[in-house]
Order: structure tokens, then sequence, then C-alpha cells
């Protein structure tokens, strides 16, 4: 009897693991979070202004080397969907798929090395689904369908 239950607990159990395939999934809880907890929250963090407010009074905050609030995945999906659709995207670009050939301007905070950024920026790319450098006004709803940004 002991050995049925058990047996029936482990079947139950392997019903609720993830896959292989799901547990490596790049989704904000199990690895972008880290990334902009690590990385970004010293800019971008609770103390930091909300879009519109960032928007109406950039240069203030700017001075005051504060970008807009990214510290959740509500605040970050502003910037890879809408209303400033493409914009993580653009910032945090190495560049290599520009005419300019120019990294974005957070590209050099995505980590210490070369390494570490390359290795951060493929994580965001996984994640976000299509990378696409496109502001609102550019995007088709193809490109907008092929975003992920898994919670």
């Amino acid at each position: 009897m002991k050995s049925i239950t058990l047996f029936l607990l482990l079947q139950g159990l392997a019903l609720v693991q993830p896959s292989g395939a799901e547990a490596d999934e790049v989704t904000y809880t199990t690895r972008i979070k880290q990334i902009v907890d690590a990385q970004c929250i010293g800019c971008h963090g609770a103390d930091s202004p909300e879009y519109h407010e960032f928007k109406a009074n950039m240069r203030k905050y700017e001075q005051s080397s504060k970008g807009p609030r990214m510290d959740s995945y509500t605040y970050l999906i502003y910037f890879i969907g809408w209303p400033d659709s493409g914009a993580i995207m653009r910032r945090l670009d190495d560049g290599k798929n520009t005419k300019e050939g120019r990294p974005g301007n957070m590209f050099k905070y995505l980590g210490s090395t070369e390494e570490e950024r390359q290795k951060n920026l493929s994580l965001f790319r996984e994640w976000v689904g299509n990378w696409t450098l496109k502001r609102w006004a550019d995007i088709t709803k193809e490109e907008m369908t092929g975003i992920k940004v898994a919670y």
C-alpha cells in the first residue's frame, strides 16, 4: 500500500514539474528581473519617476541620473510594447544590426565585461522575442504580435 501511495504521489509531482523547455524559458521572473535588479535599479528604481512624469521633466531627471521607472514587469513593458515601443531594444542593443554600428546608450550598463553584456543582451532578446528598434508609429501589428515578454 505504501509503495502505491508513494508511486501516485511521485506521479502527481511529475505532472506539476515544468518540462525541460519550460524550465529553461526566459521569463521576467526567472531571468530578467535579476538583471534589472543588478544592473538598472540605481537609475530606474522605485524612486524614479513614472513614464509620463519623466517625459514631462526629462532634463531635470537626467541631470540627477534618473531614468524612467522600470523596477517591475508592469513598468518595464512600457518600454517594449507601448507607449514607448522599442525603447528597451534601442537602448540595450549592441549596435551590430544598425547602419551606424553604435550600441544603445544603456548597452554598457548590461554588465561589467563585454562577455557579461552580450550574455545579458542575449537573455533580453530571447525574452522580448521580436527584437525591433522601431517606434510605435513604425511598428506593424505582426511585429508587435511577435513580442513575447513572458512574466
